[in-house]
This record gives C-alpha cells, sequence and structure tokens, in this order.
C-alpha cells in the first residue's frame, strides 16, 4: 500500500472529516475500531471546535511518610538538619561569660550580696512574681486552735409549769389542762393564758371558765362489780373486755345519776388492773384527776382483796408477806395482811404490781383459788351484783 492510499481515509469513515491529517490511524472497514473510554477520561470541548478525549493524569499514591526517628547522642541547634525532633537542653552560660555592661544585672547582685538590714521592705500584699530566684521563708506554722469559752449555763425558767400546778391542786389532769391552756379557758390571778409550757407562781391563783366546767362536767366514772372470764383491759385471746358490760341494761339507776349515753363510753379506761380470774371492784374513768389518785406514781390509795388459798404456809411467813418480800428484783411496800382461817387472806396494798398477791402466796408456799377486790380508797363495792354497773355519785370520792 502507498502513502497516498493511507492518507486518503475511507468514504465510510464518518469521522473522516474532523480528523487532523497527521493522525495516522488504521481503520478497519469491516470491524470498526471500538473506543474505550475509561474511567478517569472526561469529554472536554476542544478550543479548536475539533471533539476529543482528554485524559487527566492519575496521581501517584505517595506512600506514608514514616515518622522521623529522634536522633539521640547530641542536640541539634537551630538551621542544621534534623532541628526541632529533640527539644535542646538548655545550657547555662559560665559565670565569666556574662555580660557585666548590664546595668539592671549590676543592681540585682548588688540587692541579692547587700546585708539583710539594708535590703528595702516588700509589699507583703503584692503577688509574688513567677520569675524571682530570691528563696522565700517558709510560712509559719498554724497555731493551735484556741479552746472555746465554756458556755455559760442558761439560767432556768422562773416558775413551774401551769399544767403541773393544775395537776397537783387536782383541778384536771395534765393532758386536760394543756387542752383548756390551747382553747383560752384558763386564767391566773384573771389573766388568760393560751401559751402551752407558760410558767406561773406555784401559790397564784388559777381559775377556768364556763366551757372547761361543762366539758368537765362531761367525765364520768363507773364501778363495775367485774366476773371472772372478763379482762380489764385490753383484750386477749379468748377473752371479753369488761368495758363491753357497760350498758343501759346492766345500770343500777340511783338518785341524781344522769342518764346513760353511749358517747359516755369514749376514753373510758380501767384505773387499776383485776386479772381475768378475779373479781370485784373495778373503776373505770375518763377523768384525769380519778386516774391519777388512784394509779399515778405517788397514788396512796389502798385496794383491800379478800384470798382463797390451798397449801400450807412456810414458817414465818405471814411476817414475809407484811414485809419483806420483793418481785422483780425491787422490794415490795408493806402490806396489811391478816389470816382469817385456814384458807382465807385478808390483804390490803398500796400498790398494785401485776398479780401481785398470787406471786407473793406463791413464794410462801401458798395457791391462791379466789381473789375479790372489795373496797378502792374509800369506795366499796358493797352490795353491788357481779355484772352490774353504777355511777359514781357527786357525794363520793376515792
Amino acid at each position: 500500500m502507498s502513502d497516498n492510499d493511507r492518507k486518503t481515509p475511507p468514504a465510510d469513515d464518518p469521522w473522516a472529516r474532523w480528523r487532523k491529517p497527521e493522525a495516522n490511524v488504521a481503520v478497519d472497514a469491516e470491524k470498526p475500531a471500538k473506543t474505550e473510554t475509561p474511567a478517569e477520561a472526561v469529554e472536554t470541548p476542544r478550543p479548536s471546535g475539533t471533539l476529543g478525549v482528554r485524559k487527566k493524569p492519575v496521581a501517584e499514591k505517595t506512600p506514608a511518610r514514616e515518622p522521623r526517628q529522634p536522633q539521640r547522642g547530641r542536640a541539634f541547634e537551630k538551621g542544621t538538619p534534623g532541628y526541632g525532633s529533640r527539644a535542646p537542653a538548655k545550657r547555662e552560660a559560665p559565670a565569666d561569660t556574662r555580660k557585666t555592661d548590664n546595668p539592671w544585672a549590676k543592681s540585682a547582685e548588688a540587692r541579692r550580696n547587700a546585708p539583710a538590714a539594708d535590703r528595702r521592705p516588700k509589699d507583703a500584699t503584692a503577688k509574688p512574681s513567677p520569675w524571682t530566684m530570691e528563696k522565700r521563708a517558709p510560712a509559719a506554722a498554724p497555731s493551735a486552735p484556741q479552746p472555746a469559752p465554756a458556755a455559760t449555763p442558761a439560767e432556768s425558767p422562773q416558775g413551774v409549769r401551769l399544767s403541773k400546778v393544775m395537776s397537783e391542786r387536782g383541778i384536771c389532769s395534765r393532758r386536760e389542762a394543756d387542752l383548756w391552756i390551747e382553747r383560752g379557758w384558763v386564767f391566773v390571778d384573771g389573766e388568760q393564758v393560751s401559751a402551752l409550757g407558760s410558767r406561773i407562781d406555784p401559790g397564784a391563783s388559777i381559775t377556768i371558765s364556763k366551757e372547761a366546767e361543762r366539758d368537765q362536767a362531761k367525765q364520768v366514772t363507773i364501778l363495775l362489780h367485774k366476773p371472772v372470764g372478763y379482762v380489764s383491759g385490753q383484750p386477749e385471746p379468748g377473752c371479753i373486755p369488761a368495758v363491753t358490760l357497760i350498758g343501759e341494761e346492766n345500770q343500777v339507776v340511783q338518785s341524781g345519776d344522769p342518764e346513760f349515753k353511749p358517747w359516755m363510753l369514749r376514753g373510758l379506761a380501767p384505773a387499776g388492773r383485776l386479772d381475768v380470774d378475779s373479781t370485784g371492784l373495778l373503776v373505770l374513768t375518763s377523768d384525769g384527776r380519778v386516774a391519777k389518785k388512784l394509779i399515778g406514781e405517788d397514788s396512796q390509795a389502798e385496794k383491800e382483796y379478800l384470798v382463797r388459798v390451798s397449801g400450807r404456809m412456810i414458817d414465818g411467813g405471814l411476817d414475809l408477806l407484811r414485809h419483806g418480800l420483793e418481785l422483780d428484783g425491787k422490794p415490795l411496800r408493806p402490806a396489811w395482811v391478816k389470816q382469817l382461817n385456814e384458807d382465807q387472806l385478808h390483804f390490803i396494798l398500796k400498790e398494785g404490781k401485776k398479780r401481785q398477791i398470787r406471786r407473793m402466796c406463791e413464794l410462801v408456799g401458798l395457791k391462791v383459788t379466789g381473789l375479790k377486790r372489795v373496797r378502792i380508797g374509800r369506795i366499796r363495792l358493797g352490795d353491788l351484783p357481779m355484772g352490774q354497773w353504777r355511777f359514781l355519785r357527786e357525794d363520793e370520792a376515792f
């Protein structure tokens, strides 16, 4: 094939008119060549008006640079290879190379060498400079804490609590007194007192208002002849409280008695226990004055009992019952004890420990088979039938 044949493109080549004459591209008429554009190729128009494909050069990946290991054995100075890989160690200039023409250095040198008396005192409030080279004296050790001055004892308040004085005089109980004081029903020397905890002169005059008198009139005291099987206080399993016997059907009515109302049972509590196996006089009251007189710590009210016993008393047992026994590690008060016959004793006590008479008899070889309380203070059981009750009359007192 001649050169002219190579330069003349075939007639069926559609790109012949846009090709450059110097581009020698052999075109196969039977199988035209396919131009594959790589992924990196971008088609951009050429300024000369021809259409072509410009290939962007693929950037070669530069391998990661390994960190340069600092060289040991020598320090690099600024301007030398390897500077910055390791901080150069500080070097102090020799004493003879220091500049001596610096006036500030001379004055500082003079101050350091000056006696302590000639130095200028420093301001104690000035903030210390971090660049100073002077050695500071160590801080003084903190002084030991001084002991606090002894507190002077507070003066005791003058007078006695009003509620205590009212209770000691028998006006009412301390709880009732606090309630009346809070309601403004109490007057001391004619002046109303309504502050709880108020203290007064023990000899001051105390009066109560009409409202307090009406409130006190609602309080009742009931005398009951308790049968066996009833408990005087909190009910026990299988037992019935004695307060259930207080009803209109069991009342022994007396002249001048108030009409029984169910509200009278509120606040009613026994003033002295009586065992479930015992019978006799039981006092139930809502009056704090009565309760304090019968079961208070300083109560002197006598309780009289008739006791039936079995067994043989030890020698000198009667004297031990009168005085010389102790219960729960505490000696008992002296008691009046008389032997009525072989199986019956008569007791008068001024205290009432739990099951006291039964435990006293066991210490002298006796066993109690029956116990009946017949008197409390000046109030006797009398002919009150068993299981019946009555009001304490106005002319009666313990």
